[in-house]
């Protein structure tokens, strides 16, 4: 049985998941391609965690539980969305012009402004999860990890990439995501959403809303101070979506 190389793509980039090597050459716009798969990915990485969640409520608390399934998906994806949330935290907050910046995030030391922006970023996820019904918790971690994903993409088809490509540690061709790919991500997003809509169709709205305008308003600001993305700031994104998707859900069911 072979499987869709953009969906081993997909898995191998986004998670510490062992998958089959592609039978083909990795093309330039690879990244690009296996985008259409990301929530996919990521609804599965919110399964995991989901379960996580119930299992750990058995015998902890609602703040030990949503830890535990918080970093579950930290576990899972290697840190990878949290990287780039504090290399950009730190090269937003330290840099003071696009060259020092770009230079900034790509230091692998981390500054304040990241382990402030790493630190709130897990708090307001487990509190978010902890102030919700234990059901509803699963359902919005899938919903959340899902959507997240699907936010780079349309960053990505919005703003130019502005690093440096050949320091790049994966090879990468700037290349749009193609509206069927967009749509096929958004049909993903939507039956990762329904466990969720079951419990509240207004809280699906809420979370999305928020998630929404949080990316929005980073993908603004990189725009503002980067004149386009990097992988880096791709990240950030998947993380203030996360992170706004959860805040808003617990604005509306606690």
């Amino acid at each position: 049985m072979r499987f869709d190389a953009h969906l081993l793509n997909a898995i191998r980039f986004l998670t510490i998941a062992r998958v089959p090597d592609a039978h083909e050459a990795m093309a330039p716009d690879w990244l690009a391609r296996a985008m259409k798969y990301f929530p996919l990915v990521g609804a599965g990485v919110g399964l995991a965690s989901a379960i996580v969640l119930l299992i750990a409520s058995s015998f902890g608390g609602p703040t030990v539980a949503a830890l535990l399934a918080v970093a579950t998906s930290i576990i899972m994806t290697s840190a990878l969305h949290e990287d780039g949330l504090a290399d950009t935290a730190d090269g937003f907050g330290g840099g003071r012009s696009v060259e020092k910046r770009l230079a900034i995030m790509k230091d692998s030391r981390i500054g304040t402004y990241g382990a402030l922006a790493l630190g709130l970023g897990v708090a307001l996820r487990v509190a978010a999860l902890a102030e919700l019904p234990l059901w509803a918790a699963a359902a919005a971690l899938i919903a959340a990890h899902a959507a997240a994903r699907a936010a780079p993409a349309f960053v990505m088809n919005h703003l130019s990439y502005a690093g440096d490509t050949a320091t790049m540690k994966v090879s990468y061709a700037e290349a749009p995501v193609r509206s069927e790919e967009l749509w096929f991500a958004l049909i993903v997003v939507t039956l990762a959403a329904l466990p969720l809509a079951f419990v509240s169709i207004a809280t699906v709205v809420t979370g999305l809303l928020c998630g929404a305008v949080l990316a929005a308003a980073l993908a603004r600001w990189s725009r503002r101070l980067l004149s386009g993305y990097t992988g880096d700031v791709l990240g950030a994104i998947e993380q203030v979506f996360e992170i706004g998707f959860l805040l808003g859900a617990a604005a509306m069911l606690r």
